[in-house]
């Protein structure tokens, strides 16, 4: 039986639902940016500049930034759990999937430090 210590919920319902929501504001976010893009021709810097100059974007790209981040994480879990196996790997399995699993964290927060940092320019 696989443990519920490297999840991000409390249980396979809340990350299902956890991933979900993260989708949702996902395709939000990609379809204001793809509609932005495709509204605006012939899009230059000083445009686009302009738009994440406002905070309500810049917010809203940061929801979409740790949305990014519970969906990764969530999936990447899901991934370790199911084929990080010991049927798979043996008796290393535990071990090959905490490296994993940390591996994958440590990934994924540096990729939303240091998006933050450009967004807000920190």
């Amino acid at each position: 039986m696989v443990t519920n210590i490297t999840s991000l919920g409390r249980n396979g319902l809340y990350d299902w639902l956890l991933q979900r929501v993260s989708a949702v504001v996902l395709l939000a976010w990609l379809l204001f940016v793809g509609g932005f893009v495709a509204t605006h021709g012939d899009l230059n810097f000083n445009q686009w500049q302009g738009l994440f100059a406002q905070t309500w974007m810049r917010v809203f790209t940061l929801a979409a930034l740790l949305s990014l981040f519970v969906h990764a994480w969530v999936g990447m879990w899901t991934v370790a759990t199911d084929y990080l196996t010991p049927l798979a790997l043996g008796g290393a399995a535990t071990w090959v999937r905490l490296g994993f699993q940390l591996i994958s964290f440590a990934v994924l927060i540096t990729y939303v430090v240091w998006a933050v940092q450009i967004l807000w320019g920190i």
